[in-house]
């Protein structure tokens, strides 16, 4: 068969179509029932940020026409029933749709959650429902702007999350996160953690968070490669299977050598949109344990925090309570404490996620610890001279 150059006599073409422009004609080889793009036509489609395929029936003739669109936003998906298949149970509902709407920002996700767009069951849910096999999510529709390629997460970047990985078997990575690293995306950042391993794991389609550490915690963080990890450290975080410790440079003297600290949090935003957390009798109920590691006369103490639960700033605002507030805190701590410890070169917050006990599939338990970084520890030596 010879090449055949295709024309659309009865198509719009001007530049008001909403087709777009302008319009590209298309080498074409004649086969039996239709129209088939050669090579000739393929370096075309990298040129164009949008490609449109037009399919028009002439009889058993099919035609294709490719075309250029600028700047023209996707149609809207329309509203969505998903039920939740078995395996995913047990699975926080923004977790999901961070999944099943990829490339929507999480903003946009916690705004449609927070407004009772989002509903499970015909009823408003939120961001950290939990799953169960069955579920019908009602997904509303989303009109976004047109996107290309996400953003490429820096070279930089990616080598130093490499190189902080501190164990990873085909179903588990777990990395020393260092301090200063969003864990996801979102809030003005176009990527945290887990974009940047999904850029350098491309082939592991379901990598997730297994949980979180604040942007300026440092150390061990869990990311499940494959649903089934993430579904059974969920259920061992849910009971008492995952042993969790960090550490904390704290001001003061410390008075016990172990202290529980059992008091209920309550989150709350400011107008501003910054969240807080305050110990409040209206709040979930939560609990530490602390134990003195190290004393630095009456000025500071070095502590460990095991969260036996597992609320948001649940350590920064339980050292407060206990009146020891962690040095580098600029939203729960002493600014001149912190002033003092950045003084000795200290320029971050103390925690670290330091020691990591978990349970695995086959019966095994994994145990880690994570050292802290080389500001902390020259900190800490300054702090010891005498």
């Amino acid at each position: 068969m010879s090449p055949a150059l295709v024309t659309f006599p009865d198509l719009p073409l001007s530049s008001e179509s909403p087709v777009g422009r302008p319009c590209v004609l298309v080498i074409a080889m004649v086969r039996a029932g239709g129209y088939t793009v050669c090579p000739l036509a393929r370096p075309l489609l990298a040129t164009f940020a949008t490609i449109t395929v037009i399919i028009k029936c002439f009889k058993s003739i099919k035609i294709v026409m490719i075309c250029r669109m600028t700047n023209i936003a996707p149609p809207t998906s329309g509203v969505q029933l998903v039920e939740v298949a078995p395996e995913l149970a047990g699975q926080r509902i923004d977790n999901f749709l961070f999944t099943y709407l990829k490339g929507v920002p999480k903003t946009l996700i916690y705004r449609i959650l927070r407004k009772g767009e989002v509903r499970v069951n015909k009823g408003r849910i939120k961001p950290e429902y939990k799953l169960k096999g069955g579920d019908i999510i009602r997904v509303p529709p989303l009109r976004l702007p047109e996107r290309d390629e996400p953003v490429p997460v820096a070279q930089g970047l990616l080598q130093r999350l490499e190189a902080a990985i501190v164990y990873e078997d085909k179903a588990l990575i777990v990395l020393n996160k260092p301090a200063g690293i969003a864990v996801h995306g979102g809030s003005g950042l176009n990527y945290g953690v887990i974009e940047a391993f999904r850029q350098m794991r491309p082939d592991a389609k379901e990598l997730e968070l297994v949980h979180r550490l604040d942007r300026d915690t440092s150390g061990l963080l869990m990311i499940a490669k494959k649903r089934s990890m993430l579904r059974h450290l969920h259920e061992a975080l849910r009971g008492d299977g995952v042993d969790k410790r960090y550490m904390a440079l704290v001001r003061g003297h410390w008075e016990t050598a172990q202290k529980r600290v059992n008091a209920p949090l309550l989150k709350s935003n400011l107008r501003s949109g910054e969240r807080m957390v305050e110990v409040n009798d209206e709040g979930k109920e939560a609990l530490t344990i602390f134990k003195v590691l190290r004393r630095f006369g009456d000025f500071a103490t070095m502590i460990e925090a095991k969260p036996v639960t597992g609320r948001t700033h649940q350590i920064r605002v339980h050292t407060l309570h206990a009146g020891h507030c962690i040095a580098g805190d600029t939203k729960y701590g002493d600014e001149d404490f912190s002033r003092e410890i950045r003084d000795l070169g200290g320029k971050r917050l103390f925690l670290h996620a330091y020691m990591l006990t978990v349970p695995l599939p086959d019966g095994g338990e994994l145990k880690l610890q994570a050292p802290v970084d080389d500001m902390w520890a020259k900190t800490v030596e300054r702090l010891s001279a005498p």
